[in-house]
C-alpha cells in the first residue's frame, strides 16, 4: 500500500467512511491534535525510564488512537470505532493519586522547565489542552461522546502531575512563578 494517495493535494481529506472535508475543518483539527498528542506521549514514554510510567503511557497511546478514530468517524457512518474502556478516567485518577501522594502540596504556580523530561511533560500537557479546546469546538456543532472530553480533561491533569512527579524523582527543583 502506498503512503501517498494524492487525494489531499488540494487541501481535502477523507473521514472514515469516505466523506471528504477541508483539512482545516474542526473535526480534522480535533483528531489531528489527538495524533500530535499521541506523538508527544510517545516521546515521554521513550524518555521516562520508569516501567510503571512507560507501561501507562503506552496504554494511553492506544486509547488516544481509539479517540482519534472516534473523532474521525462521522455519526452516520457504518463503521463502529472500538470502545473506550469504561474505567479509563478512573485509571487516570489512580495514576494521578499514586504520583501526587509523594509530592509536596502545590502552593505556587510553577513554570515548565528545569529538565528536558519535565519540559516534554508540559509540552504534552499544553497540546492536550489545545486538543480539549478543539474537541469542545467540535462538540458545539456535532455530537461528541462525553467520555472523550472527560478523558482529555483528566489526561491534562495527569500530564501536569507527571511533570511534578518526575521533578521529584529526578530531584529537580520546580521553577516557581514569581510576579514581578
Amino acid at each position: 500500500m502506498k503512503v501517498y494517495t494524492k487525494n489531499g493535494d488540494l487541501g481535502k481529506t477523507s473521514l472514515i467512511g469516505g466523506k471528504s472535508l477541508s483539512k482545516n475543518n474542526i473535526r480534522i483539527e480535533a483528531y489531528g491534535g489527538v495524533d500530535e498528542l499521541n506523538a508527544w506521549i510517545g516521546l515521554l514514554a521513550d524518555n521516562i525510564g520508569d516501567d510503571r510510567q512507560v507501561y501507562f503511557l503506552r496504554y494511553l497511546q492506544n486509547q488516544l488512537f481509539v479517540i482519534g478514530s472516534k473523532l474521525a468517524t462521522p455519526l452516520n457512518s457504518t463503521f463502529t470505532a472500538p470502545a473506550l474502556p469504561l474505567d479509563l478516567i478512573e485509571k487516570l485518577e489512580t495514576e494521578i493519586d499514586f504520583m501526587d501522594a509523594d509530592l509536596a502540596p502545590l502552593t505556587n504556580f510553577i513554570l515548565p522547565g528545569g529538565h528536558t523530561l519535565i519540559s516534554y511533560c508540559h509540552l504534552a500537557r499544553v497540546v492536550c489542552r489545545r486538543v480539549e479546546r478543539n474537541i469542545v469546538s467540535l462538540s458545539e456543532v456535532e455530537k461528541v461522546e462525553n467520555q472523550i472530553l472527560a478523558i482529555i480533561n483528566r489526561l491534562s491533569d495527569y500530564l501536569f502531575i507527571l511533570a511534578r512527579y518526575n521533578s521529584f524523582k529526578l530531584n529537580v527543583e520546580e521553577i516557581v512563578w514569581k510576579a514581578t
